[in-house]
């Protein structure tokens, strides 16, 4: 069988045309692979590059790689976090003509981190409980979208950065399964597996000496369910108003607003006495701040980031409304002021920091971790330090001693 390369872009099947295919991947040469840090994995998993592309390689059998690369397309097409799916590559065969398994290919998720690496220094429990936190959103949000994962673990999980918290994307589909909706045991039965398989990731670091001696691994197993259900009620739970109070509903998608979805539909219905109103959230999307700050300004960030973002959004454009440069008026439209702030505000600010100091933090990050240290001086100051100032202030003092946090990551 001829080498065959599926792929999601035209322009990846010809870059990828240079890579070893006649060789396992474990046999690759090193001049091909980017030393970043791997997760546990049933696979052979290796990162290579492709052009100016970092690509994950995994190695497994021609219908499951095909299988995942579509899972991973769908999840893609809804907005699910997860890895982008580049291409399969089938048929391939060794020198000797010997038949290779197949590979999935997919684009490395840059400032990504797999669970193991964030624990080469022990992760005190409040860190354990953001990791928790977002392995409980994302689970949600395929849960809404009608997707049983099959195998959720902190292995098939990375993880990045978002303003103080981190953002879960999904890694493996191999074993997952797309629905129109879930059934409430497909759920519990998703849930439980995450349960034992992050309880023994757990047990098997506690073994290693890489947990936390506070860190029970049964407790915070137990504790991923207890988030998820907390969430996915805030969610989907009912609600019963007088009638009149319309205001309430209002408060109820605000709440929603706040933790990041979006109601996209909603089923309103009166009672036959005209007493009460019963409120249900029909459709969630998840990324509420993310695509409004997308809309209003062009960046993409994760969704806490986008958060931070817009609220210092909303500060500066409070103070541009009645004296804006430029030549623009009062009360400019809100999409003029958020490209202004951009173009003023943000990339400068951004750009004061070096890029070699950066590490693995995007922009969105290093923007959040600014204004984080805005605060902290303005509040030692007890008045309002400007940027200028805090950008110096953490050059200078910060980022030297966040250096091995922060190390840069291979490109």
């Amino acid at each position: 069988m001829a080498l065959q390369i599926s792929a999601t872009n035209p322009e990846h099947p010809a870059l990828l045309l240079e890579l070893p295919w006649h060789l396992p991947l474990q046999e690759w040469p090193e001049r091909y692979l980017v030393p970043l840090p791997r997760g546990i994995s049933r696979h052979v998993v290796r990162y290579a590059r492709a052009g100016d592309e970092v690509i994950a390689v995994k190695e497994l059998a021609r219908r499951p790689a095909l299988r995942e690369y579509e899972l991973l397309r769908d999840l893609d097409r809804i907005g699910i976090p997860a890895v982008d799916p580049l291409a399969v590559v089938t048929g391939r065969a060794g020198d000797g003509g010997e038949p290779l398994e197949s590979v999935l290919v997919t684009r490395h998720l840059g400032g990504s981190m797999p669970y193991r690496s964030m624990f080469e220094t022990t992760l005190r429990p409040a860190t354990m409980h953001r990791l928790m936190d977002a392995l409980a959103v994302l689970l949600v949000r395929l849960h809404l979208a009608g997707f049983a994962w099959g195998d959720c673990s902190l292995s098939n999980t990375l993880f990045r950065r978002d303003a103080g918290a981190y953002a879960a994307y999904l890694v493996d589909a191999e074993t997952g399964e797309l629905h129109p909706e879930l059934s409430p045991g497909q759920r519990a039965y998703d849930l439980d597996l995450a349960r034992v398989n992050i309880s023994g990731e757990l047990l098997d670091l506690e073994a290693s000496g890489a947990l936390h001696p506070s860190v029970d691994p049964i407790e915070f197993g137990t504790e991923i369910c207890a988030r998820y259900e907390g969430l996915w009620r805030e969610l989907t739970r009912t609600s019963v108003y007088p009638a009149g109070k319309y205001h309430y509903i209002e408060r109820r998608i605000r709440r929603l607003n706040d933790l990041g979805f979006d109601v996209a539909e909603m089923q309103i219905e009166h009672a036959s006495n005209g007493d009460t109103v019963t409120f249900v959230p029909k459709v969630v999307d998840a990324g509420h701040h993310q695509r409004q700050l997308l809309r209003l300004t062009g960046l993409d960030a994760e969704e806490n980031q986008a958060r931070r973002l817009l609220n210092d959004l909303e500060s500066w454009m409070a103070t541009q409304e009645d004296h804006a440069p430029d030549g623009a008026l009062p009360g400019a439209r809100p999409e003029v002021l958020a490209h202004r702030w951009v173009r003023e505000v943000f990339r400068p600010t951004v750009r004061a920091v070096p890029p070699g100091l950066r590490g693995a933090m995007d922009q969105a990050e290093i923007y959040h971790e600014l204004l984080e240290h805005r605060w902290y001086l303005s509040e030692r100051a007890q008045h309002d330090i400007g940027l200028d100032t805090v950008v110096e202030d953490y050059i200078r003092n910060i980022l030297p001693k966040a250096r091995e946090t922060l190390r840069p990551m291979a490109e």
